[in-house]
């Protein structure tokens, strides 16, 4: 239930913030397509897709006991969440070669918005690839030893646990299909 709850507080921020920049950006006059979107921003999008597929993987390889193949997922979806945060950091150096600077003179409140959001972005991804690693360490320590791996396999929490961050991780892929397309729209 906490978890829901969450992410509905997470989602409200999330629509303040994008209906805040939308104000911005259409008061700022400033005719759309005038920067180009960041190709980072794009290919992490892509990124965070497939992060989205492999831990979809995970609770078919729970409920067939493989835990080698379960930490090879998880451990995937962790490089895929570092992946998608560098990408973000790329996309931002790439923001500010097209001359949309963060603070400064040519900074423009639609454009701050862009950091802002996708960097509140990237830090609800980290909360849920610190989970992630948590839980991936479990694997990896319950797949050394049979009969860790037996009472992992059979522990209900584990499954619940695994259940919800799959759907964490769902959501934030979502919430990022949603922004990007936003910023795809409006930029």
């Amino acid at each position: 239930m906490v978890l829901y709850l969450v992410m509905l507080a997470i989602t409200v921020m999330f629509v303040i913030l994008v209906a805040a920049y939308i104000n911005a950006r259409l008061r700022s006059g400033v005719p759309t397509g005038l920067h180009a979107l960041p190709r980072y921003f794009s290919l992490s999008t892509i990124v965070l897709v497939v992060s989205s597929y492999t831990i979809g993987q995970a609770p078919r390889l729970y409920a067939q006991d493989d835990l080698a193949s379960l930490g090879r997922c998880l451990g995937a979806t962790l490089l895929l969440g570092c992946a998608f945060a560098g990408l973000q950091v790329l996309g931002w150096r790439e923001l500010v070669l097209y001359g949309v600077p963060f603070q400064g003179n040519a900074s423009t409140s639609s454009g701050q918005f862009i950091y802002l959001i996708s960097a509140l972005h990237v830090a609800h991804l980290l909360a849920g690839m610190l989970f992630l690693l948590v839980l991936l360490l479990r694997v990896l320590q319950a797949d050394r030893d049979a009969v860790r791996g037996l009472v992992f396999i059979r522990n209900p929490y584990h499954r619940r646990q695994l259940r919800l961050l799959g759907t964490y991780w769902h959501f934030v892929d979502v919430l990022w299909v949603a922004l990007f397309a936003v910023f795809l729209f409006l930029y």
